[in-house]
């Protein structure tokens, strides 16, 4: 069985084909970047070049997939994406028999797309990664040895990327999640402060947490580049977090037969990268 995994060098792609390379699959990793493909993906996995915002490139890799793994956006770091719909469409041309698309905040024309299509499709929507802490605080302890953050009360049910991976490749090599969303979060609600303990429990070491103000808050956003719309967002999630961000869903578990993966496991899982 061919799977074509789409984002196969981002944070939850790398875990899916991984993981897939352990279930036997025949992976082929879409990327735009291939020469990096090939340093981050183990042995045994194609790689096929293409772009998700021009569906044209994509012709080739489509060929002879039985199911893909499909972003709509990217999690890598300056990594401009919003997948074209066209390639739901081309993807069932093409023979692809089964979907599964990491949805990203909202669904959209992908999504909708699919869901009008022939093709299985499952959707799999996660919570706040547990790998966004190393993203938005990684550099601030390396450098300073403490997280300087707003509002350290915001809670979150943040999810293992791995626990997303697994659920995805559950839903593409198994039966039975055809038309299924799953909403994915970790098996606790902690708020940001309680994260930097855990991290620095991982550590063995102290972590403080310097609380910033909002206007201090706007001022770091906006001095790494954010405009005014996403200042204004970052500040609503963090004073009104939406109620699907910190409640707890037993959906891991569920699939996969097992609990989900605590944030504390994350933590001491990464500790080296903080440092």
């Amino acid at each position: 069985m061919t799977i074509l995994v789409t984002g196969a060098t981002g944070t939850v792609g790398r875990h899916v084909t991984e993981l897939l390379v352990k279930r036997g699959a025949n992976v082929r990793a879409l990327t735009r970047n291939p020469e990096r493909a090939e340093r981050l993906l183990p042995q045994g996995v194609s790689i096929a070049s293409g772009d998700l915002m021009k569906p044209e490139t994509l012709e080739a890799a489509v060929q002879g997939a039985e199911a893909m793994f499909l972003i709509v956006s990217s999690d890598e770091p300056n990594a401009d994406l919003n997948t074209d719909p066209e390639v739901v469409r081309l993807a069932e041309a093409a023979g692809v028999k089964r979907v599964v698309v990491l949805v990203g905040y909202e669904e959209g024309p992908v999504e909708e797309t699919l869901q009008a299509g022939r093709m299985q499709w499952t959707l799999v929507k996660p919570a706040e990664f547990m790998a966004n802490v190393l993203a938005d605080w990684g550099e601030m302890i390396r450098a300073d040895g403490a997280v300087q953050e707003f509002n350290g009360d915001a809670l979150s049910a943040r999810v293992h990327e791995g626990d997303i991976a697994a659920v995805a490749v559950e839903a593409l090599l198994e039966d039975g999640h055809h038309g299924r969303t799953y909403a994915l979060t970790g098996p606790e609600a902690l708020t940001r402060k309680e994260a930097v303990r855990l991290i620095a429990a991982a550590m063995d070491r102290g972590i403080p947490f310097v609380e910033l103000s909002e206007e201090e808050a706007r001022r770091n956003w906006r001095d790494q580049g954010y405009d005014e719309e996403s200042v204004d967002f970052f500040v609503q999630m963090a004073v009104n977090t939406p109620e699907a961000g910190y409640t707890v869903l037993p959906t891991v578990e569920q699939v996969l037969g097992r609990p989900a993966r605590t944030f504390a496991q994350w933590a001491k899982e990464h500790r080296r990268e903080f440092g």
